[in-house]
């Protein structure tokens, strides 16, 4: 077998293969041979078909099939005898693929950069110091009420935080629009759920009421055909219902799963949880510090292939996260690029982290990881054990923990200094990459 390789850019290689012509007649004979095994022939039995009949009948099938493995078989063993690494499947190119000559194809195809990581001192990393105080704990207390709301009639005028029940028509220029009526709507006011101004108009409305209302829908809105024009609503009050938080009772509590111990048990159960949420936004923005930081001192070129292929990835995963039965290839591949291109590149980043520092994955960290996702349901025992009896999410935590343990290689040499901040500045998300 005769190889050349052509390097065409940094990344792509035009590579030159030929097969001599007895590996392809070898090839095809033995796939004759298997035929004539099985073959049904009328007049003939079983595995006692000449050779010529079954050349006559299945040769042409038969040298596709060989060609086509050929293919896929030589190409990776030229790859491997000339050392490279491919990204993605190579582009074949036939040049000479006539019957009784040497096949010779041509693969066009990237290969995977070669580079060694940048030192880490030049990472600068802010690693936030926060403590869950009683004031923090109380506020969380006042936050778990609002989130259960109860929501009672009242007979008095609609009030801001109250819950109307309406039904509404819109109209612009006197035509109803797609979208724009609805009965039965449950809507809080001043949620900011509907375009600005329909819930002020709403204020001081009564049960059976009629109103109509003239809000504008902002410039930006997200339907060009209604941003920024005025709309005539015509809204039913059905009810007016206002909120009542719950009691810190036992009833209260078993909401939480706390059935026994009381107000002191529930906070101290709330505690923990706030304290694992703390734990992990703290880790969290580390974490995209460290990753930030070795994209930075790391600028690679990356295979298109590669990226293309997160493209379609994350295309998929906006349909499943946004809904909709749009096909993902419709969606502009624009969109993605820089995402796709980030998340490429800190994964190149990342494996060659790991390959120079020799990590794998810790079992006490792996362990200690499951124990602590499994402390925040009812039976912890049992979802570990589930756990370590699925082998697709042991290597899923697996991999969670290499990151980890590549983070804590990267900040034993970057430059980490220590701010205290409170515990809502602690959990507050970080801004997401301008790339994502």
């Amino acid at each position: 077998m005769q190889v050349s390789v052509e390097n065409t850019s940094a990344l792509e290689r035009r590579m030159t293969i030929g097969v001599p012509v007895e590996r392809i007649e070898s090839e095809i004979n033995k796939r004759l041979q298997q035929t004539a095994r099985r073959a049904k022939v009328p007049g003939f039995r079983p595995g006692k078909v000449p050779m010529s009949v079954i050349r006559q009948r299945y040769e042409s099938s038969a040298r596709q099939e060989a060609l086509g493995d050929l293919i896929q078989a030589t190409f990776y063993e030229a790859v491997m005898q000339e050392k490279l690494n491919p990204a993605g499947s190579p582009a074949v190119e036939p040049k000479v693929f006539e019957k009784g000559k040497d096949l010779e194809y041509v693969a066009t195809f990237e290969v995977f950069p070669e580079f060694k990581v940048a030192d880490f001192d030049s990472i600068e990393v802010e690693r936030l110091q926060a403590e869950v105080s009683d004031a923090d704990l109380d506020n969380m207390l006042e936050i778990l009420r609002k989130q259960n709301t109860r929501f009672e009639a009242v007979d008095r005028a609609a009030e801001n935080g109250d819950q109307l029940n309406i039904d509404f028509v819109g109209k612009i220029d006197g035509e109803a629009f797609a979208g724009g009526s609805a009965k039965g709507t449950l809507l809080v006011l001043g949620s900011g759920r509907m375009i600005p101004g329909f819930e002020d108009a709403l204020v001081g409305a009564t049960k059976g009421e009629e109103r109509v209302i003239n809000p504008v829908f902002p410039a930006d809105y997200q339907n060009l055909d209604l941003a920024g024009k005025t709309a005539e609503f015509t809204v039913t009050v059905n009810s007016v219902e206002a909120p009542t938080l719950p009691e810190l009772n036992e009833e209260f509590f078993a909401l939480f799963g706390v059935k026994e111990g009381g107000l002191e048990d529930f906070r101290a159960e709330v505690r923990k949880n706030m304290q694992r949420e703390l734990g992990q936004a703290i880790k969290s923005k580390i974490k995209n510090q460290v990753m930030d930081g070795l994209l930075t001192s790391n600028p690679i070129e990356v295979p298109k292939s590669l990226v293309t292929s997160e493209i379609g990835r994350l295309r998929v995963q906006a349909v499943q996260q946004f809904g909709g039965n749009i096909n993902p290839d419709q969606l502009p591949a624009e969109l993605f690029e820089e995402q796709a291109k980030r998340r490429v590149v800190l994964g190149l980043v990342v494996a060659e982290v790991v390959k120079q520092n020799e990590l794998k994955p810790d079992d006490a960290r792996v362990r200690s990881m499951i124990e602590e996702m499994a402390s925040a349901y009812q039976e912890p025992e049992q979802v570990v054990a589930w756990y370590y009896k699925n082998d697709q999410q042991m290597n899923e935590v697996r991999s969670v923990v290499l990151e980890e343990q590549v983070v804590d290689t990267v900040l034993q040499k970057a430059k980490v200094t220590d701010k205290t901040v409170s515990y809502e500045e602690a959990i507050k998300p970080a801004e997401a990459p301008k790339a994502e």
